[in-house]
């Protein structure tokens, strides 16, 4: 991979204690180490900037007595892309690209990172995506998951539309051999946007499609701008219950030369 201009790249990770399923999710400890730290750390491999934008005073300190930097946010935020914008309005210090990193993705990787910010060699991207192939292995179960969203693409890596629903639709084939017959590109929830487009999609009111599929990416795509996509091979473990926690401490001991 090139080497990064960092001076343009911020990042920003979101992070609220407040969840419907894992109250304190950001605090919690995988291999003795709270997942913020994790993320941030991570992040900070690749960018010289981070920040994690919070709500609360217990995330705030916690990142503070690590070491890392932290923003207070309003608590009214009803997406991550908000408080993203408002965080970045406060500590940008002018850097012409935002990237939005889940609080949640505790082994992001370095190249995922680094496959995101590339997609600003091209003068042309707006807004900027990562998506990964299905495997044969990964089954037609995980293929028709409705919680990992699907995207198509165009010729220059740009998606023409994301959804639960598997798309596109294989005609003539069954569905057991649809993986074998297509690539199907799932979604990563990474996002990285120039500063001047974080500002105009936050100030979006929800669209139609966004609303029927519960994807705010299609809000983007509704109103015409372009998300860029940059393909990984790197698998990750989101966490969203105290039961993935399991898993991902499984995932550390499996590569702890890796975090």
């Amino acid at each position: 991979m090139a080497n990064i201009d960092k001076q343009r790249f911020v990042g920003i990770i979101p992070s609220r204690f407040a969840s419907t399923r894992f109250p304190g999710k950001p605090l919690a400890k995988i291999g003795g180490v709270s997942m913020v730290e994790r993320v941030y750390k991570q992040v900070s491999k690749v960018l010289d900037l981070v920040y994690v934008a919070t709500d609360d005073d217990r995330i705030f300190q916690a990142v503070e007595a690590f070491g890392g930097k932290a923003v207070m946010t309003s608590a009214q935020h009803k997406s991550g892309t908000d408080r993203v914008q408002e965080a970045y309005s406060k500590i940008g210090q002018g850097r012409e690209v935002v990237i939005n990193i889940q609080g949640d993705e505790p082994f992001i990787q370095q190249s995922q990172l680094e496959t995101l910010c590339a997609c600003f060699d091209r003068p042309e991207t707006q807004i900027a995506t990562l998506v990964k192939p299905f495997e044969v292995a990964d089954g037609v179960e995980a293929l028709f998951n409705p919680n990992s969203p699907k995207v198509v693409l165009n010729k220059l890596g740009e998606a023409l539309y994301f959804s639960r629903s598997v798309i596109p639709y294989k005609r003539g084939a069954e569905q057991t051999e649809w993986l074998k017959a297509h690539t199907y590109y799932k979604h990563i929830g990474l996002y990285a946007y120039r500063a001047d487009v974080l500002k105009e999609i936050t100030s979006l009111p929800q669209g139609e499609l966004e609303l029927v599929e519960s994807l705010e990416q299609l809000r983007w795509l509704e109103n015409g701008y372009r998300i860029q996509t940059g393909i990984t091979k790197a698998e990750t473990v989101g966490i969203d219950t105290p039961e993935d926690l399991q898993r991902a401490e499984v995932f550390l001991a499996e590569h702890a030369n890796l975090f």
